[in-house]
Formats: structure tokens, C-alpha cells, sequence
């Protein structure tokens, strides 16, 4: 059996394949396709991350980082609208608009467990393609995620100010937050107020505290108007899924000026790009004084990176950066001398700051990555030495 909840907005150009796809439009929900339902089953059991549909290609999956053939049947541009658009319930029919893009949440039970996507469905030179993630129904341990514990309590200990989980896309920031917010139920008695897009990790109810989760385009329109509204739902911990645009991030630093602690994300390659990134979210005008608010809320930045596995087909490896904000931290965001950061990773070792060239070093004398990984994403590859020479 495969559910269908439909949070976002697409275009009308799919409403061809919405008629094909529900026949008699009697007015209940479509169906996703039996295609579309064998592939999502199969994902579960080899244990993707990810199903791509894009016409050209055959079905493929990513599995521990790598894209692999899903099937030997190349799609064509009718049979992936046809699929896409069978995610898409007779409810929503009325919300397609022009914006080319949606997002959805896919649930299917197999063998009697349940198992959810997010779904994207997109438009690429004037064809429809669909990406889906599995996102896993138990919220991920520290050590499966090779997240250190130490630096997770210390993340969750902050009263208030601002904690910025960084990378790309993909880098595993949103399973990090979720088992932040675990830790925090498990640790102490808090309320919790998520806004997201979409939900994926479900807390549920029980433990310790009180989690909310508000679901953008659903629950609330915007990260802005779940932050505003936020605050005046006595939370301890608000978690914003992602900061995107300026009103957001100023909610976001003035709700950690006034006693919260605040989770969020940003897409930056490394942690010095997360502040920087911030910043220039603003007009000239106004950057003086929200690098003075930043460098007063924020307590840390942890920037992400999962990379290959030394054994082919195990997960893929975690490598952190980990800025902690101490004095020089704070003068180099006040005065704009971002540069500076560097130095200060590099020496805050005994404030708990990690480096990433650093990090890097300690999978490879592991052997979880190899050298010519870690000197692929390392900032100065020549600093990375073999595991033989690591000791």
C-alpha cells in the first residue's frame, strides 16, 4: 500500500499526465503508478539512498554515494511524467501553478514496515524528472553516524545562541540535527519547536519534553513565519531546517540573542563559508551590525562531509571541520576578517575545534578513507601522509 501526502506547489503542464494517471477523475486520491511502486520497493531492499527518474536514463539508484542502475529499460519522456505525476493526489490538483517544481512525501509499506520518501518532481529542458530519498524511520545514533558524541553534548549544552550544521547538499546535516534534538529529549526536559521542508525524521511522543514539527507549505508558509510564530509557543530549542533568505536568518539570530538555542543549516563547502554566507544575506548598509549580533549568538559551526569508504560498498565516511566561537572566533566575525578563521581552527584544538585537513588525517590513519580521498577534499592535500606514515 503506498500513501501520498503532497505539501508544495508544481505547474500545470502536468495535467496531461494527472488525467492519465486518474482515469476517471472520480475525485480520489491518485495512485502512484505499479512502476513507480516496484522501483521505491527495490530501493528499500538494496538499501538506496536515493531513486533518480530523468528520461534518457535507465531508473538508477545512489547507494553508500554511488549511482547505480536500477533497471536496463532506458525511460522515455512519457513514462517518467507518468510516474511523477502519479504521486500526485486529486486534492492537490487545484495547487499546480507555475512554479515548475514540488515537493511531496511518499510512505509505502512493505513487508509490514513502513518506509518514507521525499519526493522532488522538476522540470529539465522542458521534461519531467523525479528524485526520491529514503529517509530512514529510526533516528540515527551518534556512532552509526560517526558524529562524536562528546561533540553532540556539548552542541546541546548551549542555554541559547545560534549552532550551524554546514555542507553540501547531501552531507547528511538534516539526520545530524534530528539526533541533536533526540539527545536533547533524552538529556533533559525541553520543548521543541521544528519548522521544515519537508519533515523527515518523525519524533514521536513519549520521551522527554515536547517536540513540534511544523512543516513548511503545510503547517506554516514560510521558515520566517514558523520562527515568528515560534516564539510565541515557549520553546526552548527551535529548529529551522534550513536559513534561506534575510528575514529568516534575522529571526533566527534575534530568537538566539533572547535566551533560545537555535539549530539550523546552510550549504557552504566549509565553516568560515557558513559565516560568511550569513553575512551576505544582507545589504552592505546592514553587515557591521549583524556581524555584531553573530559574533555575540553564535556558538559553533560544524561543517560535513561524507566521503567514499576505503571498502567499497560500506557507508560512506563522516569528516567534520568544527569551529567553537572563543575570543579571536568573535573578533574575526566582528571585524569582517573572515580569513582569519583559518588560524584559529588551526590552533583552537584545546577549545575542542577540529580542522578538517585534521579530521581527514584521523580517517585515513583509521583506514575508513583512503589518501587519495582525503587529499581530494583536504584544504592543503600535501598535509595528508599514507596510514603507514600517520603513526
Amino acid at each position: 500500500m503506498l500513501e501520498v501526502d503532497v505539501t508544495a506547489m508544481g505547474p500545470e503542464a502536468i495535467e496531461e499526465a494527472l488525467d492519465q494517471t486518474r482515469g476517471n477523475g472520480d475525485g480520489e486520491d491518485a495512485m502512484p503508478s505499479a512502476e513507480l511502486l516496484a522501483l521505491l520497493e527495490a530501493a528499500v531492499e538494496r538499501g538506496a539512498s536515493d531513486v533518480h527518474l530523468v528520461p534518457g536514463y535507465r531508473p538508477t539508484f545512489r547507494i553508500h554515494g554511488q549511482l547505480r542502475l536500477a533497471g536496463e529499460q532506458v525511460l522515455n519522456a512519457q513514462e517518467t511524467q507518468q510516474m511523477v505525476a502519479s504521486l500526485i493526489p486529486e486534492r492537490s490538483r487545484d495547487l499546480i501553478d507555475e512554479s515548475k517544481n514540488l515537493d511531496c512525501s511518499v510512505s509505502l509499506v512493505q513487508a509490514g514496515v513502513p518506509y518514507r520518501f521525499r519526493a522532488s518532481v522538476y522540470l529539465a529542458q522542458g521534461e519531467w524528472c523525479g528524485c526520491l530519498r529514503h529517509i530512514p524511520n529510526e533516528i540515527p545514533s551518534f556512532e552509526w553516524l560517526g558524529f562524536p558524541v562528546e561533540l553532540a553534548q556539548r552542541l546541546v549544552s548551549n542555554g541559547n545562541g545560534l549552532v550551524i550544521i554546514t555542507g553540501v547538499t547531501g552531507s547528511g546535516k538534516t539526520a545530524t540535527l534530528a539526533a541533536l534534538v533526540n539527545l536533547l529529549r533524552q538529556d533533559a526536559i525541553k520543548r521543541v519547536l521544528t519548522v521544515e521542508e519537508p519533515i523527515e525524521y518523525i519524533h514521536s511522543s513519549g520521551k522527554g519534553g515536547i517536540v513540534t514539527q511544523r512543516e513548511v507549505g503545510r503547517d506554516v508558509d514560510s521558515f520566517a513565519d514558523g520562527l515568528k510564530h515560534g516564539l510565541r509557543q515557549d520553546p526552548d530549542v527551535i529548529l529551522v531546517g534550513e536559513i534561506r533568505d534575510r528575514e529568516t536568518a534575522q529571526m533566527a539570530l534575534s530568537a538566539a540573542e533572547t535566551g533560545h538555542l537555535i539549530l539550523t543549516t546552510l550549504h557552504t563547502r566549509d565553516a568560515k563559508g557558513a559565516l560568511t554566507r550569513l553575512v551576505d544575506i544582507f545589504p552592505q548598509e546592514a553587515q557591521d551590525d549583524i556581524r555584531g549580533q553573530l559574533a555575540m549568538s553564535l556558538r559553533s559551526v560544524v561543517c560535513q562531509h561524507l566521503l567514499p569508504a576505503a571498502d567499497e560498498g560500506e557507508k560512506r565516511a563522516l569528516a567534520l571541520e568544527v569551529l567553537h566561537v572563543n575570543q579571536p572566533v568573535q573578533v574575526a566575525i566582528r571585524s569582517g576578517k573572515i580569513e582569519s578563521i583559518e588560524s584559529a581552527l588551526q590552533t583552537g584544538k584545546r577549545d575542542g575545534m577540529i580542522s578538517l585537513d585534521e579530521d581527514l588525517q584521523r580517517l585515513v590513519k583509521s583506514g575508513i578513507i583512503s589518501t587519495e580521498v582525503a587529499r581530494r577534499f583536504a584544504k592543503d592535500p600535501a598535509s595528508i601522509v599514507p596510514s603507514s606514515q600517520a603513526w
